[in-house]
């Protein structure tokens, strides 16, 4: 079975010009719920002079529907993140960083270096506070500044996490520069390195149009966790001609095409996307809302 984490929410509206509501957040999230998600990266934790469409973070979990079987995380870059996050009752911490110098002065402003020894700190501390950590690597699979990345340089970062408690990491491909054999490739030797011990996330943008090629990509290979954003919603304000992430109704077919189970209805969540696509005045990305 295939786990969704949806990202929209964050990663989604956070590129958005015109924001929406906190409680068209909350209807939003409630949609998503009755077409069967179970887990949302719903918030982010950081500046919102910087991100202005996240500056409700708080009281999106707070209103969020607390149910047994869903569960919600934040996105959190430094100590002073995690501080509001540890305020609310949110389920899982998000700890995300750039493995390039670059790209990670610009978003978090801190080398590599830097936010390894304060996030791991972060991590050994959202971990005594007995919330679920994920350690989310951006730039995994290229840099728009520095280009390649090199694979003992990812290893070494998860590594780090990983001693400090965390037992699940994702890959991100921040700019959508990923290729199916790339990511075929890393995904083999990361496995080889760790084992089955950690739990292996990816998340694709669809850049390029090889988001869902990624995925399956991934998928061949033993992957069953995937980050996908409604609509095909996304970007990064640091990333350069970055768009939307993977789509989460179309991954949704694919997987259902493919008799893969997904636990989610792809009529509700079609549905979910044009009433998004009607909030935000614009023509969103995904293709299976165009035709069903």
């Amino acid at each position: 079975m295939i786990n969704i984490c949806e990202v929209g929410l964050r990663d989604g509206l956070q590129n958005e010009k015109k924001g929406i509501t906190t409680e068209h957040k909350i209807s939003l999230i409630k949609k998503l719920i009755d077409a069967g998600i179970k887990k949302f990266e719903a918030v982010s934790f950081v500046n919102p002079k910087i991100i202005p469409q996240m500056a409700d973070a708080e009281e999106v979990i707070k209103q969020a529907p607390k149910l047994d079987d869903v569960s919600y995380a934040g996105l959190v870059l430094s100590h002073s993140g995690l501080e509001r996050a540890l305020k609310t009752d949110i389920d899982t911490l998000h700890i995300v960083m750039a493995t390039s110098n670059e790209f990670n002065m610009k978003n978090a402003r801190r080398t590599v270096d830097q936010s390894i020894n304060e996030l791991t700190a972060v991590t050994s501390e959202g971990i005594s506070e007995n919330r679920n950590i994920t350690a989310t690597l951006g730039t995994a699979f290229g840099c728009p500044y520095e280009g390649d990345i090199p694979l003992k340089h990812i290893l070494h970062i998860s590594e780090s996490f990983i001693q400090s408690g965390a037992t699940n990491i994702t890959l991100a491909d921040t700019t959508g520069v990923a290729n199916p054999q790339q990511v075929a490739n890393i995904v083999k030797q990361f496995k080889e390195y760790f084992g089955e011990s950690i739990q292996l996330g990816l998340h694709f943008h669809n850049t390029r149009g090889l988001g869902l090629a990624n995925v399956l990509a991934g998928y061949l290979n033993g992957v069953r966790d995937f980050d996908s954003s409604i609509g095909g919603l996304g970007g990064c304000p640091f990333a350069p001609k970055a768009i939307g992430n993977v789509c989460t109704e179309d991954m949704v077919n694919m997987f259902h095409e493919m008799n893969v189970n997904t636990n989610t209805n792809l009529e509700t969540l079609v549905n979910s996307s044009k009433w998004l696509e009607k909030r935000l005045d614009k023509q969103l990305d995904g293709m299976m809302m165009k035709i069903i």
